[in-house]
């Protein structure tokens, strides 16, 4: 049993002896190979350490390459700065002599002014004494006080200014007035360039011509009961001459007037004249005139385009057709008024040339019933306007358009424009002899009405005023003065177109003889 054991127990140590040889061996080897791994790893951190070393002296070399090259380009720009400075400090130095100079010059020169200064000083004293001594020599020379001779002077100066004054106001107003003439001569003739008339408007006689001798007699019918049927009929008086070939109608209404007309032509061309015969004829004239009357007011509008006229316009429009003012027909007038309106507005560039428009076609409508109603055209006219519902701008152009009341726009003074173009254009209208000898004399009494005038003498139908003035008695001044003076009368107080020049003349003729 021990043996056994024993020889378990060398066994096993045997065993572990080789077990243990081979640990050490194995031991040996690893040892050896670290020993190599060490020695290859010192190789290479040596390698590395060269390496590194190499680089650090290159990036020294470089480091100190740079800085030197940084430091000499400091060093350049350093002389470069310190060179600047130096010539800064010359050119102060230089500045500081020549303000040391102007110092030196401006003390110098404030004592040449001290100098005259005192000097001035003693001139002002001698020339106050010299003053004095020339005011007292002036006032025993003039028999004048020093403030008498002030207020004389001054009112020498205040005539003088006035007199330069009243040339200067001359003078603007003249340019104003050529300027204002120029645009609006320009604007006038624009309007009438753009307007023509399609007819000679059309004039209602009175006269109706006959054909025969034996119509004559018809007409005044058995006792003349015929003829005074007719009057009877139409209010109008029918005047037969006993040679004449015409039988003229007499009456102020002048739609009456043309019912008469219509009615006897229309008897003549029928033959049957007898008092029953008139009745109805007049009747149907009088519907024919009503309804006329109604469409020449409606064309009249459709011609401008107008819409929402109350009747009563219409009608009392239509009317016109058949009134005449110095032989012109009153429609076409208002028409041709409308037009120029308009196209002056136009022109003007005004917002609103419709009430321009409106405001000439109905500005004489108060014509139809002036001769019915009492009171002016105009006024008459404004009230149909406004009872009508129409603007109260066309209202007030239509009650303004000769002045009788304030304009309250532009409008007013613009339909009196146009309604002056229309009337005074040529052949418009005709003016009796009377009314133009009187608008002659009227003339001249205005400008015999001032002082220092000796004649005066209308010139050119009316348009030039020659005034020839006492040569003693007014300066050439006071002509200028005269002349405009005269000029505002007239516009005060005449009526007149276009414009009329006001001559003034003052001179002195010296005449002798050689014997």
């Amino acid at each position: 049993m021990i043996f056994w054991v024993g020889g378990s127990v060398v066994g096993i140590m045997g065993i572990v002896s080789v077990w243990i040889y081979h640990q050490r061996r194995s031991l040996q080897d690893s040892f050896k190979n670290a020993q190599r791994q060490l020695d290859i790893i010192k190789k290479e951190c040596e390698a590395e350490r060269r390496d590194a070393l190499s680089k650090l002296k290159e990036e020294l070399h470089k480091r100190r390459t740079e800085a030197s090259s940084q430091i000499r380009k400091e060093q350049l720009d350093l002389e470069r700065t310190h060179i600047l400075a130096q010539a800064k400090s010359e050119k102060l130095q230089e500045r500081e002599q020549k303000i040391e100079e102007s110092q030196r010059a401006l003390q110098q020169t404030e004592r040449t002014l001290a100098r005259l200064s005192d000097q001035v000083r003693i001139n002002e004293h001698k020339v106050k004494i010299l003053s004095e001594d020339l005011t007292t020599k002036l006032e025993n020379i003039s028999c004048m006080t020093k403030e008498e001779a002030r207020k004389t002077l001054l009112k020498m100066l205040e005539e003088d200014v006035l007199l330069s004054n009243k040339k200067w106001v001359q003078k603007v107003e003249e340019d104003a007035r050529q300027h204002a003439k120029e645009k609006a001569t320009t604007i006038i003739v624009d309007a009438m360039q753009r307007h023509v008339a399609d007819h000679v408007a059309a004039h209602s006689s009175g006269i109706v011509y006959l054909p025969s001798e034996d119509m004559k007699g018809r007409i005044i019918g058995k006792e003349g009961r015929n003829i005074k049927a007719l009057e009877m009929a139409t209010g109008m008086e029918f005047i037969i001459e006993g040679n004449a070939e015409s039988i003229t109608i007499s009456g102020f209404n002048p739609i009456r007037r043309e019912v008469a007309r219509r009615s006897l032509e229309k008897l003549m061309i029928d033959g049957r004249i007898n008092p029953t015969r008139i009745e109805e004829t007049v009747q149907s004239c009088e519907q024919e005139i009503d309804e006329a009357i109604v469409q020449y007011g409606k064309s009249a509008l459709l011609d401008f385009n107008i819409h929402g006229v109350k009747d009563e316009m219409v009608q009392l429009l239509g009317k016109l057709q058949f009134r005449t003012s110095f032989s012109q027909n009153v429609l076409s007038h208002s028409i041709e008024v409308a037009r120029f309106a308009r196209m002056i507005a136009e022109e003007l560039g005004l917002p609103r040339p419709d009430i321009a428009l409106r405001g000439g076609l109905f500005h004489d409508i108060g014509k139809a019933l002036s001769a019915e109603i009492e009171g002016t055209h105009a006024i008459l006219g404004a009230e149909i306007a406004k009872r009508c519902g129409e603007d109260p701008l066309v209202v007030n152009a239509i009650a303004a358009h000769h002045e009788e009341v304030p304009f309250t726009s532009i409008y007013g003074p613009i339909v009196m424009i146009a309604d002056a173009l229309s009337a005074s254009r040529p052949g418009a209208r005709r003016e009796t002899l009377s009314t133009y000898l009187k608008r002659l004399e009227k003339l001249e009494d205005i400008a015999h009405g001032f002082e220092g005038v000796k004649r005066a003498y209308a010139l050119q139908a009316g348009r030039e005023i020659r005034v020839i003035v006492e040569e003693s008695t007014l300066t050439d001044e006071q002509a200028f003065s005269l002349a405009h003076t005269i000029a505002r009368k007239i516009e005060t107080d005449m009526a007149f177109p276009g414009q009329i020049k006001v001559n003034v003349i003052r001179e002195t003729r010296s005449i002798e003889y050689a014997r």
